[in-house]
């Protein structure tokens, strides 16, 4: 029992029966973590800390999460769903880090473990471990930020990373050079509203499963194979079609020379899979693989729309980063569903997630609830409000950090009808100015039209939340320029039938044997021991000076 008013002040005190009830309560269920959420507790957390202090005393090995520390903003929803999902995880992660970084101690590692979070920087395990539900997404945040480091790297300010593997794609978006941030979340169907980078995930990868549904219409996913029993090639014990299955049986992938020849797949396996889709579809077996291939692309060929179009971007004018073991089968296919006319291959596509994760910066975000309209802010306010973010933010840097450091403001606003706001940054705003407030709001209304293709430079701006960044500078190490090749021409190793608009023989090249300055126009297929590439009649590929495939659609 407590209630905390709107402007934060204390309407109804703190109850210590009330709290000791509730605390009696949670020691009779069992509970090993426990989340703190009053109302109104991002203005005035008082009645919060001191509830977590006296669970403390009372319960002092349980973990809590505590909703003025997990996300201090406005909107109930957000913040008890986010501190609940927090104090779900926060155990196991906990748990999980602390013991990696002993072992890594009893090892020999004398350096510092830092984890990848969502929002794309990095963080010491104790700071991971306090805001666990900051985690949920380092696996794809790692290749948003390798795709952050190619752009730079092959010197392209517009990129759409598209990450295949063997149950899911990732899809974002690297515009102007900068990987865009959301704190929309939704996992599990659990609200997440921590910023992290935005990341669209749809159920399409290698083990996606083929079936035909009571109408007679072919699906590609959600269901998925997974590792085990994986496809049917696999020769686990899975019968089920799956998009690897159709590959094999159009010859995109060699059977006898998966991963290297290390794992060799069983075709004939395949093919009966296909065939069991053929027959319910009364189509042959290549109508069938056919189908799957070009249902599966589809799928993701709308993914990248719901990642570009609903976010104000014409798709048309990005190259696609293709990446992940199994997305240089499909990505020809994808980009030009998407007229998209250049495609990007790293020599490191099947691991640039590991890899993006080496080129992370440290990062410390902070934020403040301040709710009101722009017109009643004044420049000084505003100044304040984030000089004191920036020292929040740049101090708890610092207790990790001792390089450079940048600092990163944004705000979330809306129109005074509206009931969502949407991120817009303010960096690169004249912070000394008068006309400060005037700037900010011009920075909305441009912002909400590059989203919804309009503004309303006459209604009422309403500013809600302050956020600061800090972000530590880590030197960038990896892919250096190669040696151009002496020999302008590279020869296939070998010639292998797939379907290309019908059965032809079609040249292999070695990924690894490709130097910078060779050239090729396909049809073709390049391969690795960990992913294949495939280019398209017409479609010309070069071979840039990282070693790296720059394939021009036709």
């Amino acid at each position: 029992r407590e209630r905390m008013k709107a402007d934060g002040s204390a309407a109804i005190p703190l109850d210590p029966r009330s709290l000791d009830a509730a605390i009696d309560t949670a020691k009779k269920s069992g509970a090993n973590s426990i989340a703190v959420c009053f109302l109104h507790a991002y203005l005035n957390p008082a009645h919060e800390l001191a509830a977590v202090e006296h669970l403390r005393k009372a319960m002092p090995e349980i973990t809590i999460s505590r909703s003025s520390d997990v996300l201090p903003q406005i909107k109930e929803y957000e913040r008890v769903s986010t501190t609940v999902v927090n104090a779900y995880v926060e155990p196991v992660v906990r748990r999980y880090l602390t013991n990696l970084e002993k072992r890594l101690v009893e090892a020999g590692f004398k350096g510092s473990l830092f984890i990848v979070l969502s929002h794309g920087g990095m963080a010491p395990v104790e700071e991971a471990a306090r805001l666990a539900a900051g985690t949920v997404l380092s696996g794809p945040a790692g290749g948003v930020s390798g795709g952050r480091r190619c752009a730079d790297l092959v010197g392209i300010a517009d990129l759409v990373p598209f990450d295949m593997g063997g149950t899911s794609t990732d899809i974002s978006l690297i515009s102007e050079g900068h990987a865009s941030l959301s704190a929309d979340g939704m996992l599990a169907e659990q609200r997440i509203a921590l910023r992290s980078l935005d990341i669209a995930s749809i159920a399409a990868g290698g083990g996606s499963i083929a079936s035909v549904d009571g109408s007679g219409t072919l699906r590609v996913g959600p269901e998925s194979a997974g590792s085990v029993p994986g496809p049917a090639c696999y020769g686990n014990g899975g019968t089920a079609a799956t998009v690897t299955d159709a590959n094999v049986v159009l010859g995109y992938l060699d059977a006898s020379a998966f991963m290297g020849g290390a794992r060799p797949l069983d075709r004939a396996a395949a093919e009966a899979a296909v065939d069991r889709i053929a027959a319910s579809l009364g189509l042959s077996r290549l109508e069938a693989a056919t189908g799957i291939y070009r249902m599966i692309n589809l799928n993701m060929a709308d993914g990248i729309r719901l990642m570009t179009l609903r976010r104000g971007v014409d798709p048309r004018k990005f190259a696609l980063l293709s990446f992940g073991g199994a997305a240089g089968l499909h990505a020809a296919e994808v980009a030009r569903e998407l007229e998209i006319k250049r495609i990007i291959v790293p020599t490191v596509a099947s691991v640039l997630s590991a890899w993006g994760m080496l080129t992370s910066d440290l990062r410390y975000e902070v934020s403040r609830t301040h709710y009101g309209a722009a017109a009643r802010i004044t420049a000084d306010e505003v100044r304040e409000l984030f000089a004191g973010l920036e020292k929040q933010a740049e101090g708890r840097l610092r207790s990790w950090f001792n390089g450079p450091i940048r600092i990163e403001r944004s705000a979330e606003m809306r129109y005074g009808e509206q009931i969502f706001e949407i991120d817009v940054s303010l960096d690169g705003l004249d912070w000394k100015s008068a006309s400060l407030v005037d700037q900010i709001e011009d920075r909305f209304h441009r912002r909400h039209e590059e989203l919804y293709t309009y503004s309303s430079p006459g209604q009422e701006v309403v500013f809600v939340n302050a956020r600061v960044a800090a972000v530590g500078e880590v030197a960038q190490r990896g892919e250096g320029a190669r040696a151009p090749s002496n020999v302008a021409a590279c020869k296939p190793q070998g010639m292998r039938k797939a379907y290309f608009g019908g059965w032809r023989d079609i040249p292999v090249y070695a990924f690894d044997r490709l130097q910078p300055g060779h050239a090729l126009e396909g049809p073709a297929i390049i391969e690795a021991e960990t992913t294949t590439v495939l280019v398209d009649a017409g479609d010309r590929v070069n071979v840039n000076a990282l070693g790296w495939l720059d394939i021009a659609l036709r």
